[in-house]
């Protein structure tokens, strides 16, 4: 069994890694083959923590003439959809799974508590952060930043719909350039599309690294948390 460089791990995942090629909704082939790979990571002994978004339901900027707040919460609700399919998803493969929301849903799933958590990730088991962090006015990308921050983990594997970070959106621009590794710093400043400026801050103050890769290619999952070089490494220079 390879050397895992990275013990406890938190996956940030688009919703629209979810829909597949559907772009809407959960596309049961696809997060399958997500979670076949998580099942992969704990199998290793790897403490793997989730927080994933709700783009493939609902955008709080959709909402054109609906107050922010509202259309924020809607988006917060679409995350813990997400968040019951792939607990359902990992459960069926044999892997424990618990659901934490920042919004209080008893019948569904536990309320977010930092310390039961820990000890679920401590004994194996999958926890999957939804609601994002509970307050409008922040994405999904912070709720991760914020939730591996407290859970003290060693680094952010980050499922993009590209395969790391780039000088542009390389969709639109055949000329932009990949990068390998890539400083916080710089990320900032060149306002570059990786996380929301408040999630890089917020990695960069804890000095949290984050790892960038094709969720398309599941098992660079697998490759980056055994520190094989895969997509865009984002830290502090050496």
């Amino acid at each position: 069994m390879s050397e895992l460089k990275y013990k406890r791990v938190l996956l940030k995942l688009s919703g629209e890694a979810l829909a597949g090629e559907t772009k809407f909704g959960v596309n049961e082939i696809t997060i399958g083959k997500i979670c076949d790979k998580i099942k992969e990571l704990v199998d290793l002994n790897a403490e793997v923590a989730i927080v994933v978004g709700g783009g493939n339901f609902w955008r709080g900027k959709n909402g054109h003439e609906m107050e922010r707040t509202t259309s924020d919460y809607m988006g917060m609700l679409a995350t813990c959809m997400n968040g019951l399919a792939l607990q359902d998803a990992l459960e069926s493969r044999g892997v424990p799974a618990r659901l934490q929301t920042a919004v209080e849903m008893r019948t569904i799933a536990e309320q977010y508590i930092k310390r039961k958590a820990d000890k679920h990730l401590a004994n194996g088991r999958v926890v999957i952060f939804s609601g994002g962090t509970g307050s409008p006015f922040f994405t999904t990308d912070t709720a991760a930043a914020l939730r591996a921050a407290e859970i003290e983990a060693d680094a952010i594997l980050v499922g993009k719909t590209i395969d790391g970070v780039y000088s542009d959106d390389p969709k639109t621009n055949p000329n932009a350039t990949k990068f390998d590794e890539i400083t916080y710093m710089d990320v900032l400043n060149k306002d570059l599309k990786v996380m929301d400026s408040t999630a890089i801050s917020l990695c960069k103050d804890n000095n949290i690294p984050l790892v960038v890769f094709a969720i398309s290619e599941p098992e660079n999952m697998i490759k980056a948390i055994k520190g094989e070089k895969v997509g865009t490494f984002v830290g502090n220079k050496n």
